[in-house]
């Protein structure tokens, strides 16, 4: 049934934060909550008492978005050449390559080949999703079930361009599918921002979440106030892990090392900052709202949540967005209730841009300009500026990709480019046959798991109507030989047997404190747990 908007055919389907039922439309047949990866549907009856803000939240969507009832038209799937085999590589283990894998691997002509430079797979759902949120972990039955499958091949702890190379792949695989991600952070180009202290917000959630390149990373939490600079989702979790109760942290999983470290912190009030007003935060109501779920520290709102005027204007006639109206409510429902004794506290700072990042051996003071909204929904500076003291600077305006070695890359977008997941030579340029993009190296660092999933699924429809129009290139070597390949080179290659070794060394490590898993934390650890285990 039609009852699940935004659709992929609709135009906000890619701006969306979040998907919203339709209860005209719905008929409560229970196959979406069975088909949820993440199980975030629940029947209205069965919310729980924290969850019924959600209630709100889906009404207010349909009140003013028009959704049309009648079953979904799914369009016919090409038709794949008989008796012929198609390899595909897909380098990145991330949920746009594992949604990918999952179209793909449905086809039984479809050989499916995975390869990641970490031991372990699912990207970001391991390495960027906070621990505290193990709804969205459940994604990872998902991937577990594509991994199960006959056609698929891991190739783990394997860094495509040193233990084999993009030319190799093409010459093996058919396809080669590049969902790497943009795990790198954008800067703030200010003063002082190189001093110790300030934290690019990438190093510091792989930090917490056990990622083996910054497992060996300390952070000096020792000041009471931490300021950060953007107010994204990942902002707010940054936020939320600095102020959270250690306890409660310690029934997830996040990594020892981390616990640890905020167990010692002295970390007692985050200062999260946002050059634009309330209307423009870059969380999602969902985020935000799951601020009210945390014990002992008050969440405080500036005194006058100031709008541009076309705002105004809007939420007086009654036109605004629900998406914005639902974030201005939820943040006058924030600033209405008292500021009482608890020892922590998230305080919001909208309409201030960082200047200047102060210190002698490091961070000390963050220096600030106060904006002003303009015609056109615009802001400019002030004159009025400010200083604030912080001990730590954490920094969290955006993801940014790299290039990938041996293909094309767009420097001002920093994606690589491509039209309908296919490569291009170069921005607006022809396809190169053979290789795709899928994820946020494809159209840059926006969305969550459910755009990636689209995303990821866009690519693999692109791959098979290349595989039936006969527009893919010939493989001119076997690919049976890449395990020895990789091995000769040094790798360390982790197989689906070796992950699954690793993933019950954690799971067995969590059990007894009753939490999910006690991650591994470095290559030599998670090597061994792979090789001990089969």
């Amino acid at each position: 049934m039609n009852c699940i908007h935004p659709t992929p055919d609709e135009p906000d389907f890619f701006t969306a934060e979040m998907l919203y039922i339709d209860p005209e439309t719905c008929i409560d047949c229970g196959a979406c909550i069975d088909e949820c990866p993440v199980e975030a549907i629940v029947p209205d009856d069965q919310l729980e008492e924290r969850d019924e803000p959600y209630l709100q939240i889906n009404a207010d969507y349909f009140r003013d978005h028009d959704a049309d009832g009648g079953l979904v038209k799914h369009p016919k799937p090409p038709q794949l050449p008989e008796g012929q085999e198609l390899r595909v590589a897909i380098v990145g283990a991330g949920p746009a390559a594992f949604y990918a894998a999952e179209e793909l691997v449905k086809k039984r002509q479809v050989q499916v080949h995975m390869f990641d430079r970490l031991p372990t797979p699912y990207g970001l759902v391991r390495a960027g999703v906070a621990p505290d949120h193990a709804e969205t972990k459940g994604v990872e039955k998902t991937f577990a079930g594509v991994e199960r499958r006959a056609n698929f091949t891991y190739h783990l702890n394997v860094e495509v361009g040193t233990h084999i190379t993009g030319d190799e792949l093409r010459e093996r695989f058919g396809a080669v599918l590049y969902a790497v991600g943009a795990a790198h952070d954008r800067r703030l180009g200010i003063d002082g921002e190189d001093l110790p202290g300030s934290i690019a917000a990438t190093d510091f959630v792989a930090w917490y979440n056990g990622h083996p390149d910054h497992a060996d990373r300390t952070f000096d939490l020792s000041a009471e106030r931490v300021v950060i600079v953007g107010n994204g989702n990942v902002a707010l979790d940054v936020a939320r892990i600095l102020v959270s109760d250690p306890d409660d942290l310690a029934r997830t999983d996040i990594a020892d090392h981390a616990l640890e470290a905020l167990r010692a912190s002295a970390v007692r009030e985050v200062v999260v900052m946002g050059r634009r007003g309330i209307e423009h935060g870059a969380f999602t109501n969902s985020e935000f709202l799951s601020l009210s779920e945390l014990h002992g520290v008050d969440i405080v709102m500036p005194d006058d949540l100031v709008r541009s005027a076309e705002t105004a204007a809007a939420e007086a006639d009654g036109s605004i967005d629900s998406v914005v109206a639902t974030k201005l409510r939820l943040a006058r429902e924030f600033a209405a209730k008292p500021v009482g004794d608890a020892d922590r506290r998230i305080v919001f700072e909208f309409l201030t841009s960082p200047t200047a990042i102060i210190g002698a051996d490091g961070v000390e003071k963050v220096r600030y300009v106060r904006n002003r909204y303009v015609a056109g929904g615009r802001i400019e500076p002030t004159d009025e500026t400010g200083e604030i003291e912080a001990g730590a600077v954490v920094r969290s305006v955006g993801y940014r990709g790299q290039a990938v070695d041996g293909l094309p890359f767009d420097e001002l977008r920093a994606v690589v480019p491509s039209e309908d997941a296919r490569v291009l030579d170069g921005p607006g340029g022809a396809v190169i046959p053979g290789l795709f993009v899928a994820g946020w190296i494809r159209r840059g660092p926006t969305g969550g798991i459910g755009r990636n999933r689209y995303c990821g699924e866009e690519a693999a429809k692109a791959v098979l109507a290349d595989f039936a129009a006969g527009t893919l290139p010939e493989t001119t070597v076997d690919a049976a030989d890449v395990a020895d390949l990789v091995a000769s080179r040094g790798a360390n290659r982790v197989d689906l047997a070796g992950w699954k070794a690793i993933d019950a060394v954690e799971r067995a490590a969590g059990k007894g404190s009753g939490r999910r898993r006690v991650k591994l934390v470095s290559v030599t650890a998670l090597e061994q747990a792979a090789r001990e285990g089969q």
